[in-house]
């Protein structure tokens, strides 16, 4: 096979260690492989990077490994071309496995150009990627403590979310506040019903006739503590995600005229796949990398099924959220695909070609 990359070193990369195998030319001919541990300390990465740069190396694969991979990335991508393959792509020959067999042979691969390096944003999208996927986080939390909010409700006979779409919303949160004090009437917290929720007020006064206890109460109020907290953190993550956005200002504001996509979308959207859409040859191949478009499994002429492919799930979590709001919408283009595709297919497939046409 040609010879692609010249000097070359793969990493077998783990939590506290790091193999390395280095495969350059030899002065005197042939090649000189070299294999070394290093801890993954940052002084010890420091060291590998000098290592390395000793070498003449100029590039470097390792196997995304958990979060792993991710100092050894920061500290070599300045000096090096640093590829990060999927470790099934790389599999090696079953039997006598060892970390220095498998540094080995990502070096050998790499040597031969067999390697496809997986998608690395630059620091300033993953810095904002991080922050868009520690606030889905956070927003994760709320909504199990708004469930555990009803699981307690219903423990009490209390029938709120029977008659409330949002629990916690104004007029549940005044509702839940007078049921925490103990002394208004069913009826008295009904009348804290504001808006539309006026309209259910004997609905309110029977879902409010409950049996609630001490304990109740107190679970209760640790809950809205936990999810009064849990609203400024998620705040406070908004306005730092809105300063990271701000060379992203004018794509965000684009994908928000998008139906379906709201303004927390557009910033997930813009963080997980960036702005430079060269290195995707066409929208098809970027629906394939997020995972919204059918896999290929063909055999002896006959197509077989062709589930969506495993794609990036923070992407496939919000394309989900603006396909099922694209779906309400009405008079749009999305909303007559979605019921044209739902009434032969179902509406679970309607959602995934929703979210195939809103990525392209």
């Amino acid at each position: 096979m040609d010879i692609v990359h010249t000097y070359c070193a793969g990493m077998d990369v783990h939590k506290k260690t790091v193999v390395v195998t280095i495969i350059v030319p030899n002065p005197k001919g042939g090649l000189h492989k070299e294999t070394r541990t290093f801890e993954t300390m940052a002084r010890d990465l420091l060291a590998l990077s000098d290592w390395l740069t000793e070498l003449s190396v100029t590039h470097v694969a390792m196997e995304s490994t958990g979060e792993y991979w991710k100092p050894v990335f920061n500290i070599l991508e300045n000096n090096f071309e640093v590829l990060l393959v999927n470790a099934q792509h790389i599999k090696a020959v079953p039997g006598r496995k060892t970390d220095v067999k498998d540094s080995e042979w990502i070096a050998e691969l790499l040597r031969h150009g067999l390697l496809r390096a997986s998608f690395v944003p630059g620091v300033g999208q993953r810095e904002l990627r991080e922050l868009t996927r520690y606030r889905s986080t956070f927003v994760k939390e709320r909504a199990t403590l708004i469930n555990r909010v009803q699981k307690v409700l219903e423990s009490a006979n209390i029938k709120l979310a029977s008659v409330a779409t949002n629990v916690i919303g104004v007029s549940g949160r005044a509702m839940l506040q007078a049921l925490l004090e103990g002394k208004a009437t069913p009826d008295e917290m009904a009348g804290l019903a504001k808006g539309r929720m006026r309209e259910k007020r004997e609905e309110l006064t029977k879902a409010l006739e409950g049996r609630v206890k001490a304990h109740h109460r107190f679970v209760l109020t640790e809950l809205l503590c936990q999810i009064d907290s849990l609203d400024e953190t998620i705040g406070r993550f908004d306005e730092q995600i809105v300063e990271y956005c701000r060379p992203f200002e004018e794509v965000v504001a684009l994908l928000d005229t998008i139906p379906g996509i709201a303004r927390q979308t557009a910033e997930i959207i813009v963080a997980e796949i960036g702005t430079d859409m060269s290195r995707f040859p066409s929208a098809d191949h970027l629906a394939s990398w997020a995972g919204v478009a059918p896999g290929n499994n063909e055999s002896a002429g006959k197509r077989r099924s062709g589930r969506t492919t495993k794609g990036n799930h923070a992407l496939g979590v919000a394309l989900n959220r603006a396909a099922n709001a694209a779906s309400h919408t009405k008079n749009t283009y999305l909303s007559a695909q979605y019921h044209r595709i739902a009434a032969r297919r179902g509406k679970k497939k309607a959602i995934v070609a929703l979210e195939h046409s809103i990525l392209v």
